[in-house]
Formats: C-alpha cells, sequence, structure tokens
C-alpha cells in the first residue's frame, strides 16, 4: 500500500467509525432511557398493585373485625403506619419522607399511599423497592456489553468494507505505478542510444551512417511514445474524418518503420489493393503505427512479417513469440502486456481496439505461443 491508498484507507476507516460510534452511542442512550421509563412505569404499577392489595385486605379486616395479618410480598417491603407517623406494622423501613408519593433514593424506590383513609386506625402504607434500580442496572451492564461487541463489528466490517472500497483505487495505483516504471524505462533506452550516438558523433566530428541511423531510430521511439501517451491521456475527437487512401498510410509507415526493420534484419511482405476509407488520417497512422510496432518489438531478428490489404480487410502476421491462449482475452486492456519479452507498458493494443471500435471496425487476433501472432482487422462489419 503506497502512501496515497494508506491514506485514502485511513480517512475512509476514520470517517466510517467516528459516524457509526456517534450513530451507535446516540442508539444505546435513546434506548436506555426508552426502556428505563419503561421499566420505572411497570415498577410503579407493581408497587401500586401492593398498596392496593394491602389497601384491601386492611379494608376487609376492619369491616368483618377480622384480625389483620400483613402478607409478604417478593419483590417489596411494607409497612403500615398511624396518623402519628407510628409503626403499625411491618418491618422497619429505610429513611423516607412522608411528605412525598413517588420518589427514588439511592437504588430505592418508595411509594407512599393513603388509601386506607384510617381503617384499623392506619394512615401511610409505605411500599419500598429495589427491583427496578436492579433492573436497571442489569439493562445498564447488557447495553455497554452489547454496545462493545457491536463497535467490535463495526470495526470488523469497516476496515472489509474500506478494503473492498478501496481496492479499485489500490489495483489502479498499483497499475500507475507499473506504468510509470515501465514508461521509465521505456524512455531510458532510446535516451540512452541518443546519448550514447551524440557523443560518438561529437568524438568522431564526422558523418557516420550507421550513427545517425541509430539517431533517427531512438528519435522514432521517443516520438511513438509521446504519441501513445498523447492518445492515452489527451484523445480526442476534434479531428475529422476524410477520404484517405489506407495503402497509403500502410506504405508510409511501412516506410517510417524502415530502419528499425533493417536493424533487426526482419524482411517485410507487403501484399495490398488499394483501400479506399473515410477516416480520421492521425488515427489511420496511429493505428498501423502500433500494429507494426509490436510485430517488429515481438519478432526475432530475422524473422518475416506479412501485411496484407484489400478492400476490405487489413492483416499482418508476424513469425514472433506469440500470445498465451489465455493471455488473448486481455491484450486489448490498457497496461495489459502478455509478455515481458521486449520493452512496452501495454498500451498499443488499447489503442488500437480504441480507434477500431471508434468506426466500427472489428478486429480479431490469432496467435500461437513461439509460432508468432496474426491481427486481422474488418473494416467492412
Amino acid at each position: 500500500m503506497n502512501k496515497i491508498t494508506k491514506k485514502s484507507f485511513y480517512s475512509f476507516l476514520t470517517l466510517y467509525l467516528v459516524s457509526s460510534f456517534i450513530f451507535l452511542t446516540l442508539a444505546s442512550y435513546w434506548f436506555f432511557n426508552a426502556q428505563m421509563s419503561t421499566e420505572m412505569n411497570s415498577n410503579f404499577h407493581k408497587m401500586n398493585n401492593v398498596v392496593n392489595s394491602v389497601t384491601s385486605d386492611v379494608i376487609y379486616a376492619h369491616m368483618m373485625k377480622e384480625k389483620f395479618i400483613l402478607k409478604k410480598f417478593p419483590d417489596a417491603t411494607v409497612a403500615l403506619y398511624d396518623s402519628n407517623k407510628v409503626l403499625r406494622y411491618g418491618a422497619p423501613l429505610q429513611s423516607f419522607d412522608f411528605s412525598k408519593t413517588y420518589y427514588k433514593r439511592d437504588m430505592t424506590f418508595t411509594l407512599i399511599s393513603q388509601l386506607t383513609a384510617g381503617h384499623l386506625d392506619l394512615k401511610y402504607i409505605v411500599v419500598q423497592s429495589s427491583e427496578c434500580a436492579y433492573n436497571v442496572e442489569k439493562l445498564r451492564n447488557r447495553i455497554f456489553y452489547t454496545a462493545i461487541i457491536v463497535a467490535i463489528l463495526i470495526v470488523i466490517i469497516a476496515v472489509l468494507l474500506s478494503s473492498m472500497f478501496l481496492k479499485p483505487l489500490k489495483d489502479k495505483m498499483q497499475e500507475i505505478d507499473k506504468f510509470i516504471k515501465d514508461t521509465t524505462h521505456e524512455l531510458n533506452t532510446p535516451i540512452s542510444a541518443l546519448m550514447m550516438s551524440t557523443s560518438r558523433v561529437k568524438e568522431k566530428r564526422m558523418y557516420d551512417e550507421k550513427i545517425i541511423t541509430n539517431i533517427s531510430i531512438s528519435t522514432k521511439q521517443l516520438y511513438e511514445i509521446y504519441t501513445s501517451l498523447t492518445f492515452v491521456n489527451f484523445d480526442s475527437t476534434c479531428e475529422s474524418a476524410q477520404d484517405i487512401l489506407f495503402n497509403d498510410v500502410v506504405a508510409n509507415s511501412i516506410k517510417y518503420f524502415n530502419e528499425l526493420l533493417d536493424k533487426k534484419k526482419i524482411t517485410l511482405h507487403y501484399d495490398y489493393k488499394e483501400c479506399p476509407l473515410h477516416m480520421a488520417p492521425t488515427k489511420a497512422k496511429m493505428l498501423i503505427n502500433n500494429l507494426l510496432s509490436n510485430a517488429i518489438k515481438y519478432s526475432p531478428p530475422k524473422k518475416n512479417i506479412f501485411i496484407s490489404l484489400t478492400e476490405n480487410s487489413f492483416s499482418i502476421k508476424d513469425e514472433g513469440i506469440g500470445i498465451a491462449k489465455e493471455k488473448i482475452a486481455t491484450i486489448f486492456q490498457r497496461f495489459t502486456r502478455a509478455s515481458n519479452y521486449s520493452g512496452g507498458f501495454g498500451v498499443g493494443l488499447n489503442i488500437v481496439k480504441t480507434i477500431t471500435d471508434a468506426y466500427g471496425f472489428e478486429v480479431k487476433v490469432d496467435s500461437v505461443l513461439k509460432k508468432g501472432t496474426t491481427v486481422h482487422i474488418s473494416f467492412r462489419v
């Protein structure tokens, strides 16, 4: 992961985690308050039911003149007081305030009622319970641990999503890094040749055909690299199509690469018929130059290249290294190279495909590894 990819990864991860944790915190807070409110309402009704039950027993005992027995309740403590606030029934309770009706102190809820209406000389029914406080504490712990588990899952999902969403960027950055390295390597060869040839010219101080040829070849290689990069990055459709003779374009390209053909001692066979086409001259030139350049580049010395042109089609066949069958499907993708046999950065065939698609031509590639490659273009699809 380079610096840009790392920065994007951590920026996305931080933004995702911060927003997720804020949402998780707010959701947990809202849920806790909602559940606490529900628990407190439920607790009030439970304690109120205890009061009603005790009141009913007091009134029944008073009316029937029976002995009153205070029942025990599993989750509440009950005490009954007379009008003088003296304990008459039940065990002593925690300190409480007779002036209030329902409140919480520490972990205990207290409910004070006067429903007895003086029966059995009782005025206050006091109910205390810690059940609600314990339930709320359990709820708080449960929400806390659940939030921790969810937070861990969010972190895991965030990392996975960051990796997933940034994978195209990572792949593209690796592609660009590779492209820059390939371009640097590709430029190094002709530039080094130019520098050496120039130095030799200065040393000899006289015309040397071989040196001039090397300078010409290196200059043309640099120009082809520049043209390809310009097309890839700044392709413009502003150039108007016009009527051209495609056979003349092919002939000029052959002439252009003649020095490189001679240097590798490659024999080129050109069989053609006049082929009028309606297309932009620059793109026609780039189409042929890329195909012929590849044929020369991937052919060993002393081999043959065969070019055939008719009114409806163009084909170029070499006796080069060929392309593995499983790689043919990807050779038109940008920055894809089927072999490391020679220099290049994988844009030539992509340019060919872009141009043929623009004019509705059909392009096919047939290749046998270590035997050669044939590229066929049909103009009349």
